[in-house]
């Protein structure tokens, strides 16, 4: 397939290209490099330099790309997805994470691109009364990062109907470790594992343990873990699980968790070094345990998970933190 990855220069988009180029397939990326890198595109993908925000870049790209062919899909990465400052610029996030969702829908029924894949997350929850987490569960965010995120699910929900396109979101939970040359580097980092790798690495002094009282074995937040490439193969899987005229959403996980202390051994372990950890109050809003049921991903797009020992994920992405 000719496939437009937006937001490939991130994280999980990079990965999930690279993935895609593996598969055969042809991939252009697309990425204001906000906050992405242009030396994490794979090979074998070509590059544009746009912000979707902008309709007239979308424009330019799409004209540029069609004139060789149509596209086939679109997989959608770009947002902003820091809570803290989501709360701080509620605005902000709305108007992204809103705009670009829309501005490729409009994209799409313009230049007849029948199917988009979307990154969405496991905030749409916010904090649900039950582990493990279903998607028929209510869905009530309790930042503007995953209500910005839950109101682009529910404009695919009436996009996919109206414009005769396939949809399928994917709720991500943690993610965790590297591919190869991709992998995770934040200017602001905020997840566990690179923070914990900071500190093993001497770039950091220690590490904060937010929480030793939570109703969980052994009293630190519980969270559900999966690797990049795994993600990433969900992705694939997607494109061509997708229906025209339907929207799919599925969470996806592992099904298993892993304390803080957990994910602080397992760091201590692959790198070897001590990782000094200071025990601080709960942060307020962190719920005690947030664990996926992936059954829908394994049913609907025969998704299985293959690098569920997070001991891989931390010294996978240790290997990448150290190049």
């Amino acid at each position: 397939m000719r496939l437009l990855v937006i937001g490939g220069a991130g994280y999980i988009g990079s990965v999930t290209s690279a993935v895609l180029v593996e598969a055969g397939h042809e991939v252009t990326v697309v990425d204001d490099l906000s906050t992405g890198h242009r030396d994490a595109v794979p090979a074998g993908a070509a590059f544009r330099h746009a912000d979707v925000l902008d309709q007239r870049q979308l424009g330019d790209v799409l004209r540029d790309v069609t004139a060789a062919g149509p596209i086939d899909a679109i997989l959608h990465f770009a947002a902003r997805s820091l809570v803290g400052e989501s709360v701080a610029e509620p605005a902000r996030y709305f108007r992204h994470n809103i705009t670009t969702t829309a501005n490729l829908l409009e994209a799409m029924r313009d230049n007849g691109i029948g199917t988009i894949v979307f990154s969405s997350t496991a905030a749409c929850y916010g904090e649900p009364a039950v582990t493990p987490i279903t998607e028929d569960m209510p869905t009530v965010p309790t930042n503007p990062y995953g209500a910005s995120k839950l109101a682009a699910d529910q404009m695919l929900t009436f996009a996919a109907p109206a414009y005769g396109i396939a949809a399928v979101s994917l709720r991500y939970f943690n993610v965790a470790g590297a591919y190869g040359p991709q992998g995770e580097r934040h200017e602001v980092e905020t997840h566990l594992i690179p923070r914990l790798l900071d500190v093993a690495a001497g770039n950091a002094p220690e590490a904060s343990v937010f929480g030793t009282d939570y109703p969980t074995p052994d009293g630190t937040a519980i969270r559900d873990y999966i690797h990049v490439r795994d993600l990433a193969e969900a992705h694939l899987l997607a494109l061509g699980a997708a229906k025209k005229g339907e929207h799919l959403i599925c969470n996806l996980g592992t099904g298993t968790g892993f304390s803080v202390y957990e994910v602080l051994e397992a760091v201590r372990k692959a790198t070897g070094a001590p990782v000094p950890a200071v025990e601080k109050p709960r942060r307020a809003g962190d719920p005690a345990r947030l664990v996926a049921s992936a059954e829908r991903a394994r049913t609907v797009l025969g998704w299985n998970p293959e690098r569920t020992e997070l001991i891989e994920s931390v010294a996978d992405a240790w290997a990448f933190y150290r190049r």
